[in-house]
């Protein structure tokens, strides 16, 4: 049987390039030990936990994994003051050195940052318990930042992708990302691998990607219509009908650039954008603050986060149907990109 060995695979122990991402709410411990049971390796969104839940939530995805397979946590980590935004804040409430301690003591894997780079002692510490650290960018510029602290991949997503994503798109991103990595060894001693991100849904994607010299895939939207993500129905019925022109990105939600899909309450902010400048320069999310004065209730806003690519998906599959197709797909599509090599 035919598979796909990549320096990511053989860093993290997977069978297969396939990474899920790590979706606050979306990737619990039913989709994240599905996936890893399915030869990728599954990656718990640890952003809407605290430590206690955390510790929780991790130990309930040991139960369900299979002898050996590997897993990962991810976080966001956003520089706070300093001329950063003022809408960022500490996700772990102080806590990120007991999380680390936590991970360390649970045995996982891979750590992955998103919106920010970690600080060096967290990289340091984490080395030190042999995982391996991952840290999400949205630009070339944010590499060598990265690579700085010690990071070993580096997963460039595109703005494609559903969440908190930059504007650049992938297809020209992946490739400067791999040549800013290109010579870097990690840790491990191994040249950095970059890991492609944003509107891969399928194994044309997973090949298209190891073709601009990606080492691997995150993949989001597609396992949000999983049968073990823990995303409510309504969310999986959005992602079936939408198209690829239905979602836009807002600061509305978390202060900084998301993709969801675009609903009439991410419409009524179309008009207000001086209004919005003002609350995000004060530090204030219109929707924190809406929720909190009780002008709407929670089921009429609630962010439906997804990428472009939800105009291709149509159907719930379980994790492993998904990473199955996904790697057939890469494979067939590979060989058939081979069939136009040709003499002169």
């Amino acid at each position: 049987m035919e598979t796909l060995r990549t320096p990511l695979t053989d860093m993290l122990g997977i069978k297969y390039p396939i990474m899920l991402a790590g979706m606050g709410s979306v990737s619990g411990h039913d989709l994240v030990a599905a996936v890893s049971n399915a030869g990728g390796i599954g990656t718990l969104g640890g952003a809407t936990f605290e430590l206690e839940g955390l510790k929780r939530e991790i130990k309930e995805v040991k139960k369900l994994l299979k002898p050996g397979a590997p897993f990962g946590v991810d976080l966001l980590i956003p520089k706070v003051g300093g001329g950063a935004r003022k809408t960022n804040h500490d996700y772990t409430h102080g806590a990120l050195p007991q999380m680390a301690d936590v991970m360390i003591e649970e045995g996982v894997k891979l750590f992955v940052c998103a919106v920010g780079v970690p600080p060096k002692w967290l990289v340091d510490k984490l080395h030190a318990a042999g995982i391996v650290c991952m840290n999400m960018v949205g630009a070339p510029q944010h590499v060598p930042k990265a690579l700085e602290v010690g990071m070993d991949v580096i997963c460039a997503q595109g703005t494609e992708a559903g969440g908190h994503t930059g504007d650049i798109a992938t297809l020209p991103l992946i490739p400067q990302c791999v040549d800013l990595c290109r010579g870097r060894k990690n840790f491990f001693g191994v040249e950095v691998p970059v890991v492609a991100a944003g509107g891969i849904y399928d194994g044309r994607g997973l090949g298209a990607s190891l073709c601009l010299g990606a080492a691997g895939v995150w993949v989001g939207t597609r396992f949000i219509a999983c049968e073990e993500a823990n995303a409510g129905p309504v969310h999986k019925k959005r992602i079936m009908e939408a198209s690829s022109n239905d979602m836009t990105r807002t600061e509305i939600f978390t202060g900084r650039p998301c993709r969801v899909l675009r609903t009439p309450y991410v419409q009524s902010w179309d008009g207000k954008q001086t209004e919005l400048r003002e609350l995000l320069g004060q530090g204030v999310i219109p929707f924190v603050q809406e929720l909190q004065e009780g002008k709407r209730l929670l089921s009429e806003f609630f962010p439906a986060l997804m990428g472009q690519c939800a105009g291709a998906i149509r159907d719930v599959k379980t994790a492993d149907e998904i990473v199955q197709d996904m790697m057939k797909g890469a494979l067939e599509s590979l060989r058939s990109t081979t069939q136009h090599i040709s003499r002169l």
